[in-house]
C-alpha cells in the first residue's frame, strides 16, 4: 500500500511546479508510505510516490518505476492478487522480471497491453501510468472502488494543468487546488454520510476517480483530451446459480482470502465476531497455521458484544486475540484528529474505532490486516434496506429505484433538510434534483445489469454503498500505516455473487419470520462458523455514539461554516439535543470539524 501523486501538463509548456511542490504533495501522505519516497520528472509530468513495502520489501519495489527502455513511468497503489498468473504470461511473452515485487508485474502488463493491461488486474489499486512517448497519462482505480483517487484541473498561463493524487489533503498542497466547498456534494453528505456524489467530492474542481474507471489523459495537443472507460459497462455479467451454489461460492471465497494472504511483512485479521469476519479469520487460520486477531468496540456502557463473540471465534480457532477498547473520552478526541488529518467528514462513527485497532496492528508489529469487509454488499447483509427494497418493488413495479434509493439512504430527508438549510442555500444546490437524477442514472445502470428490480437493488448497495465503506477502511486503516486487505470484496468474489439468483442471497421473512439474508454464504461456511455467530444480527465494531453525541454540542453551535448553511434555528435545536437528533447531530459536527481545518 502506498500513495500517489503527480501533476501534468501538455506539450510547449513547463510543468509549473517545482520538485519540492510535489514532494510537499507526496509526503503529506507520509502515513501512507513509511518505507520510502520518490520522485520522477520529465518534460511534461512529475510523478511523485510513499511505498509502504509489503511484498519484496528490497529497493527492487521503489516507485515511480521505469520500464527497461524509459518509456513507461508508474505509480501504483494497491495489492495484486493474480501476480502469479500475469508473470507466467508475460515471462511466456519474454519479459525477463527484475524483482518479485508486483509493481512491476502492473508495469509490465500495462506496457504490453495499455489499457486492457489494467482490465486483467485483480486486486486492489489506484495507479498512474505515463507513456512518455505518446505523452499519454493512464489513470485506474480498481473496480470495487477499494483504493481511493482524487484529481483536479484548472487553467494556467494559456494551457491546462492536470494534477492527482491518493488523498485529498495532498492534493490540496497543490499550490493552485483552492478549497471551495462543493454546495450539492454538502448537501448529499447530510443524507448519505458518503463525501462523494457521483464523480463529486466535497471541494469544486476536486473530482474522484468512480469504482473500475480507467481515464487516459492525452498531453500531446494544446489541451488535455480525457477519455474515460468503465470496467462494469465493458464486462458483462454471467448469470449463474445451480445446486452447488453454495460449493461454488466456497471455492471462490477460500481461493480470495488465501490470495490476499500473500506479503512479505507480519500479517492480522480484524475479527468482530461476526459472520464475515469469522469466515476470514478461519480460512487464514487454517492456511497460516498461527493468526493474530484484533476487535474494537465499547466499553463506557458495559461491555460490546463484538468483545464476546469475537472470543468465543478466537477460543475455537486458537488464535492470539487483541482488543482494542474506544471510551466517550477517546472516541471524542479521535473523531477530531481523523477529520483534520484525513481532510474529509467522516461517514459512520466506526472509522474511530477501526483506527484505533489499527493503531494497535502496527504498535504490534503487524503491517497488514485482512477485513470482513463487502460481503453484505455482494451477498445480501442488509436485512431492513433489502425488505423495504422488496416492498417497493412489489407495490410499485414501474417505481423511480433511483428516488427510492436516495430517500431510503437518508439520515437528513429532502423534506428536513428544507427546514434545515437557507432558503437561498437550498436553492443553490437545486434541492438535490442532481443528486436525485445521478442515482437515478446509477439504478438505471444497475437495473439494466441485474436483469430484475430487487437485484437491481442489491446492485446499489455494491456500486454507491461498499465504495463508502471502502475508502473508510482505507483511511482508518492507513492513517496508522497499515493496509487493510478485504477479501470479500474481491473482483471474483463480486462476479461469483453477481452471477446468483437474488433467493440465493436474501428472501423475506413470511408470517412474522425473520428474513433470511446471505443465504448462500452461511451455508456455505456452516462448518466453520459457530451456530451461535450464525444466528446473531449483523454488527462491525459498533460504538453506542448515539449517547456520546452530546460532546458535539458545542461544535456545532460554534461553527462558521454550519452558520452560512443552516437556519439559526435548526442549528440551536440540533445543539441543544443532539442525542435525540443524532441523525442531523452526527453529519453536521463532521461538517463543522470539516470546516475548521480550511
Amino acid at each position: 500500500m502506498c500513495g500517489i501523486t503527480g501533476v501534468a501538463v501538455c506539450r510547449g509548456h513547463d510543468v509549473g511546479v517545482s520538485d519540492a511542490d510535489v514532494a510537499r504533495m507526496r509526503d503529506a501522505m507520509a502515513h501512507r508510505g513509511p518505507d520510502g519516497a520518490g520522485l520522477w520528472r520529465g518534460e511534461h509530468v512529475v510523478l511523485g510516490h510513499r511505498r509502504l513495502a509489503v511484498v519484496d520489501v528490497s529497493s527492487a519495489g521503489s516507485q515511480p518505476m521505469e520500464s527497461r527502455d524509459g518509456r513507461f513511468v508508474l505509480v501504483y497503489n494497491g495489492e495484486l492478487y493474480n501476480d502469479a498468473e500475469l508473470r507466467r504470461e508475460l515471462s511466456a511473452e519474454g519479459v525477463v522480471f527484475r524483482s518479485s515485487c508486483d509493481t512491476e508485474t502492473v508495469l509490465e502488463s500495462i506496457a504490453r497491453w495499455w489499457r486492457d493491461g489494467v482490465w486483467r488486474l485483480r486486486g486492489m489499486y489506484a495507479l498512474a501510468c505515463y507513456d512518455v512517448r505518446r505523452r499519454m497519462l493512464l489513470l485506474a482505480r480498481d473496480p470495487l472502488g477499494i483504493k481511493p483517487l482524487v484529481t483536479w484541473q484548472g487553467a494556467r498561463g494559456g494551457t491546462v494543468e492536470f494534477a492527482f493524487a491518493s488523498e485529498l489533503p495532498a492534493l490540496l498542497k497543490h499550490p493552485r487546488v483552492e478549497r471551495t466547498p462543493n454546495l450539492r456534494t454538502l448537501s448529499a453528505y447530510m443524507t448519505t454520510i458518503r463525501t462523494t456524489l457521483g464523480a463529486m467530492t466535497l471541494y469544486e474542481g476536486v473530482l474522484a476517480l468512480r469504482p473500475g474507471e480507467c481515464v487516459e489523459v492525452d498531453l500531446s495537443g494544446d489541451a488535455p483530451e480525457y477519455v474515460s472507460f468503465d470496467w462494469w459497462r465493458e464486462h458483462r455479467p454471467v448469470r449463474g446459480g445451480g445446486a452447488d451454489a453454495a460449493g461454488r461460492v466456497r471455492e471462490v471465497v477460500e481461493d480470495s482470502i488465501r490470495r490476499h494472504l500473500r506479503a512479505d511483512v507480519p500479517t492480522c485479521a480484524l475479527l468482530s465476531g461476526g459472520l464475515d469476519s469469522t469466515i476470514v479469520c478461519s480460512v487464514a487460520k487454517a492456511s497460516l497455521g498461527e493468526l493474530r486477531t484484533y476487535c474494537a468496540g465499547a466499553r463506557d456502557e458495559g461491555e460490546a458484544p463484538d468483545f464476546t463473540y469475537a472470543r468465543l471465534v478466537a477460543g475455537m480457532l486458537g488464535t492470539t486475540h487483541t482488543e482494542a477498547p474506544v471510551t466517550r473520552e477517546l472516541f471524542l478526541e479521535r473523531w477530531r484528529e481523523l477529520v483534520r488529518r484525513l481532510g474529509r467528514p467522516l461517514s459512520t462513527p466506526n472509522e474511530v474505532a477501526i483506527h484505533e485497532v489499527s493503531e494497535r496492528i502496527r504498535a504490534d508489529g503487524c503491517v497488514v490486516t485482512l477485513s470482513g469487509e463487502g460481503a453484505d454488499e455482494l451477498f445480501g447483509g442488509y436485512d431492513q434496506s433489502l425488505r423495504a427494497a422488496a416492498k417497493f418493488v412489489r407495490e410499485q413495479p414501474r417505481g423511480d429505484g433511483g428516488a427510492f434509493e436516495y430517500a431510503s439512504a437518508a439520515w437528513a430527508g429532502l423534506d428536513a433538510k428544507r427546514l434545515l438549510f437557507r432558503s437561498e442555500v437550498w436553492d443553490a444546490v437545486g434541492r438535490d434534483e442532481s443528486a436525485v437524477e445521478l442515482y437515478r442514472r446509477e439504478f438505471g445502470m444497475c437495473l439494466d445489469r441485474a436483469g430484475d428490480a430487487h437485484q437491481a437493488h442489491l446492485m446499489m448497495q455494491r456500486r454507491v454503498n461498499l465504495t463508502g465503506l471502502l475508502e473508510r477502511l482505507d483511511g482508518a486503516t492507513m492513517l496508522a500505516s497499515v493496509e487493510g486487505r478485504t477479501p470479500l470484496a474481491d473482483l471474483e468474489v463480486a462476479l461469483c455473487a453477481e452471477s446468483l439468483p437474488m433467493e440465493e442471497k436474501f428472501v423475506e421473512g413470511e408470517g412474522g419470520a425473520a428474513a433470511q439474508t446471505k443465504r448462500v454464504l452461511r451455508r456455505a461456511f456452516s462448518r466453520e462458523v459457530p451456530e451461535a455467530v450464525l444466528a446473531r444480527p449483523k454488527a462491525s465494531f459498533p460504538l453506542p455514539f448515539q449517547g456520546w453525541v452530546g460532546g458535539m454540542a458545542e461544535v456545532i453551535r460554534g461553527s462558521g461554516l454550519l452558520s452560512a448553511l443552516f437556519r439559526p434555528s435548526a442549528i440551536e435545536t440540533v445543539a441543544d439535543a443532539p442525542e435525540e437528533f443524532w441523525h442531523l447531530a452526527w453529519p453536521m459536527a463532521n461538517l463543522a470539524l470539516w470546516g475548521e481545518s480550511w
